[in-house]
């Protein structure tokens, strides 16, 4: 048997304003956007430059009930892990960009690390591992 998981749903406030920050902060390929009639809603699909793994679902909160999710998915613990060739290049481009980092750059035994927010809140991994 073989399996993947092919996309991990990331409840967003606003599309546009998602793509904005991914395609253009984070440097994210937007794979895809398509407008879906029948549910009034789109599916957005981003991923990091040169992945051949999960990408990421921007799914907007259609429901009052998810709302309270936006910027929260883990309870306030680290969500998502982005996994770089060189951690300082992509540190330092984050901050120029006005990415926030909770948590400053730190060597660890499997790499070096950082912990930043996303447009919500959401906190991220900065990896680059041994």
């Amino acid at each position: 048997m073989k399996q993947s998981i092919v996309h991990v749903a990331l409840v967003v406030k606003d599309y546009d304003e998602a793509i904005a920050f991914y395609t253009q902060k984070l440097k994210f390929e937007l794979i895809e956007d398509t407008y879906q009639p029948e549910q009034d809603k789109r599916w957005v699909v981003v991923s990091p430059p040169g992945s051949k793994g999960a990408t990421l679902l921007l799914a907007r909160a259609s429901k009052p009930e998810q709302e309270p999710f936006i910027g929260n998915q883990a309870g306030g613990r680290v969500f998502l892990f982005l996994n770089t060739d060189n951690f300082w290049r992509d540190y330092n481009d984050m901050v120029s960009k006005g990415i926030k980092f909770v948590r400053e750059p730190k060597q660890q035994e499997y790499g070096m690390v950082a912990v930043f927010e996303d447009l919500y809140g959401n906190l991220w991994d900065l990896l680059e591992l041994n």
